[in-house]
């Protein structure tokens, strides 16, 4: 506290209390960066520049008072008045918490006095109608939530808690950082309010909740004096495997805690405002003695802290009472040397705020510079006007401050926003407790949320040590990632990170975790085993190469070469009487009709094409329409036969040869013209159907307008029906004309064959269904072929006695006398 007296024993003992080194390193970044910049007389020539410096005691009181000091100009507070006094006051570098620097803003932004902030991140602060004066070396909050949210998901962790300060900057920093997280996947389980005033109590059941809580990863947006209680109370819990995630609103600074305290943070990962290298900063710190900054209060109480000693007006030893005893204590010289005590006094593996606060200080003397060397009539002010540094208002430098753009000795460009914000740069700092309790902050990486290309955030994973020891990325998940081949149901009540893994549904694939929804394979593809990945389904058809269609073919084979060798059969024994008596033209007929039959279910097996899918249905129902005709005409003959035996019939005028192949002819072109109608109109087609199976593509005929069809179909079933009926009735006529009970046995068979078949196709689909109907070819047309031919065949080769003319007649005297009885 400038001017107050260092000998004053009340006021030593309070100072003592509060004094931190880490806050005390910013103060010296000013000093030095004052000292380095006057000793740079082609920056401000002529001009020196000076400080004063006070303590707001973390107190908005505090705060508001000192403010209202600087600006009346003197020691006893003035409000609203300035007494005139010299040197002139340029600015103010300050605060570093957003709490204090809030209201002292509102008091600059009245008189227009530049602010530069090296610390205070609170958003509201870029509001430049409440704040017009203020500016700050670090980036908004608002860039931090942005860049909290890439760092939580650069690691995968989608299931955070979150510790905020019970102030405006914790509870608003807190939102904002809670909408970022769930705007990119994550979810935050809990939100919990700290405060450094919170009772024993409420600090424990705090401390209770983290340490059962699932979150593996808390996030910390509070500054680290609210945190000091909490972190020693978990350590007395062993709280020891969350991982802790501090936003720039928490300075490391392991001088504010105990060493216990340290464990719990040992892993922890931290961002602060990008830094960069102050040259000669060491220097000036090994430099630091009482004596060469005798004004400094601050420096008498660091070095009783460095060297464990204290100040008297003489040397050696003193004896200190502590009530009870008497202490000897090493009274301080003044002229002891810092070593190596160096770094770890004042914690210089994060000079982040420190650096901010050097910044400043250039900031202003930037700004000096530029009204300086304004050129009158090109100045920014009134026609063209320039400031005069003799008689400098407020107003004219923060407009300055505000157009600055300029590069720090260490070469980093420097410039304030339309906001009075910074470039939002952070360093990703990780908190590494060695073996030997040592303390120490390793850079891991940089977050830039305005960087272009993806480079918005750079993590150096392998120089990052968790609370583990180990370089694995820990875990936070509510739920397990879903594997491939499931999706992600969510649970009813709970975040969207807690959920449940579902196989996908059939003919759905998912080729990557948590997917909400899977996705329908195209109708050529189906899933593979594990639902991953569409694959091409498997064509399907009736081909020569599986047992089924292997199996028809050797079947229908046979069939033909048996249905040949009964042609040939009935042709070399063309004059025999069984053969000549049973009409030899309608049985060559019909064996030839039987025979295409046969050889039209090749048609049915193969891969489809265009010409065998047009051929099947039609040749197939042409040829057994005049198989069926020939049978028929068969019938009618025989029963026009019997009739003439009756005198005076006039059924004997058709028993000519023109009756039957006109009765053939007769019934065959209707179905011919049933057949030429459907290929004119809509002709069947081969086609790939993906929809009657899941896993496979049926490669099949499609019938086009499948009412021609069942018309062909249901025709030949009327031809054969007729057939039947006609050959049933005259099953017992006499003598040779018997062959309609064979006749009739043979459509019944038929007519059996295809009533079954019709339920048999409807009922099957891809090559079943045309292996049904391929077997309903083949078992209907050895139907006719062995109950109408294999009993002439027998008597023609086994029983040729039987063969002859003489035994017939007899036979059909027989069963005439038989009937008479």
């Amino acid at each position: 506290m400038a001017g107050a007296d260092p000998t004053d024993s009340h006021l030593q003992r309070q100072l003592q209390r509060r004094f931190n080194i880490r806050y005390y390193r910013d103060l010296l970044a000013m000093v030095f960066a004052t000292e380095e910049i006057n000793r740079t007389p082609e920056l401000l020539p002529n001009i020196t520049l000076g400080f004063r410096i006070f303590d707001s005691c973390m107190s908005e009181s505090k705060a508001i008072g000192r403010v209202l000091d600087l600006l009346s100009g003197k020691m006893r507070v003035a409000p609203g008045y300035k007494c005139p006094t010299r040197p002139l006051l340029a600015g103010i570098v300050g605060e570093t918490m957003s709490s204090l620097s809030v209201p002292m803003a509102r008091i600059m932004g009245v008189l227009h006095y530049p602010q530069i902030s090296h610390g205070s991140v609170l958003s509201s602060l870029s509001d430049k109608i409440q704040f017009p004066s203020f500016l700050r070396t670090v980036p908004s909050s608002s860039f931090q939530n942005m860049a909290m949210a890439r760092l939580v998901g650069h690691f995968h962790w989608t299931w955070v808690g979150m510790i905020v300060s019970n102030d405006e900057l914790g509870l608003q920093g807190g939102q904002g950082i809670r909408k970022s997280i769930e705007g990119n996947g994550g979810c935050v389980a809990f939100v919990e309010q700290i405060n450094l005033r919170y009772s024993e109590w409420e600090v424990l059941r705090l401390a209770e909740m983290i340490k059962g809580h699932s979150v593996k990863v808390i996030i910390v947006h509070s500054p680290e004096v609210h945190m000091k209680v909490l972190l020693q109370t978990l350590y007395a819990q062993h709280v020891m495997s969350k991982v802790w995630v501090f936003t720039a609103a928490f300075t490391i600074t392991p001088g504010l805690l105990a060493n216990n305290a340290w464990k719990i943070l040992n892993g922890s990962l931290g961002i602060a405002p990008y830094t960069d290298h102050m040259i000669a900063f060491e220097d000036f710190l090994h430099n630091l003695q009482p004596r060469r900054y005798s004004d400094d209060i601050f420096v008498r109480l660091f070095w009783e802290k460095a060297f464990h000693c204290i100040f008297h007006k003489t040397s050696g030893t003193a004896n200190v009472s502590t009530g009870e005893s008497e202490t000897r204590v090493l009274l301080c010289s003044g002229e002891e040397v810092l070593n190596n005590q160096l770094m770890s006094l004042f914690e210089m593996n994060d000079l982040s705020y420190t650096y901010q606060s050097y910044t400043a200080v250039y900031a202003f003397a930037h700004g000096l510079s530029s009204l300086m060397t304004c050129k009158p009539g090109h100045g920014p002010f009134t026609n063209g006007s320039c400031a005069d540094i003799n008689d400098l208002h407020s107003w004219q430098l923060l407009h300055y401050l505000k157009h600055l753009h300029f590069k720090t000795p260490a070469g980093d460009n420097i410039s304030f926003d339309a906001n009075g914000d910074a470039p939002a740069a952070y360093d990703i700092l990780n908190v590494q407790i060695s073996p030997n309790e040592e303390f120490h902050v390793a850079k891991v990486g940089k977050l830039d949320p305005t960087a272009q290309d993806g480079r918005d955030i750079i993590v150096n994973a392998a120089t990052i040590l968790w609370s583990d020891g180990s370089s694995r990325v820990p875990h936070s998940v509510c739920s397990s990632s879903c594997p491939p081949g499931y999706r992600s149901a969510a649970r009813i009540g709970e975040p969207i990170c807690c959920f449940d893994c579902i196989p996908c549904s059939q003919g759905e694939v998912s080729n990557g975790s948590d997917t909400i929804k899977c996705l329908k394979c195209p109708e050529s593809q189906w899933p593979n085993g594990r639902r991953d990945q569409c694959i091409l389904k498997v064509i399907e058809f009736l081909s020569y190469e599986e047992p089924l269609g292997l199996t028809l073919i050797i079947s229908a084979s046979l069939l033909t070469l048996l249905t040949s060798s009964v042609l040939g059969i009935f042709i070399k024994y063309r004059q025999t009487p069984i053969v000549k008596a049973n009409n030899r033209g309608l049985s060559y007929l019909l064996l030839l009709a039987l025979l295409c039959c046969c050889l039209c279910s090749f048609l049915f097996i193969g891969r489809p094409s265009e010409i065998s899918c047009i051929l099947r249905q039609t040749v197939f129902g042409v040829i057994f329409t005049i198989g069926v005709s020939s049978v028929l005409a068969k019938t009618i003959i025989v029963v026009l036969a019997f009739q003439t035996t009756n005198p005076g019939s006039s059924a004997r005028m058709w028993l000519g040869p023109k009756t039957p192949i006109s009765i053939v002819l007769l019934c065959s072109s209707v179905q011919i013209a049933i057949c030429v109608a459907w290929l004119a109109k809509s002709p069947p087609f081969p086609e790939l159907n993906a929809k009657l199976y899941n896993e496979k593509i049926i490669f099949e005929c499609n019938e086009g307008d499948t009412l021609f069809f069942y018309c062909m179909l249901g025709y030949m079933g009327l031809l054969s029906a007729v057939s039947f009926v006609v050959a049933f009735l005259s099953r017992n006529l006499p003598g040779s004309f018997n062959e309609a009970k064979l006749i009739s046995f043979s459509m019944l068979v038929f007519v059996s064959v295809w009533i079954s078949f019709i339920p048999a196709y409807l009922s099957t689909r891809g090559r079943y269904m045309v292996a049904v109907e391929v077997f309903a070819i083949l078992c209907s047309s050895a139907g006719l072929l062995g109950c109408i031919f294999f009993p002439k065949c027998f008597i023609i080769l086994l029983r040729p006695d039987s063969n002859t003319r003489e035994h017939l007649v007899g036979k059909a005297q027989i069963n005439d006398k038989k009937k008479q009885r």
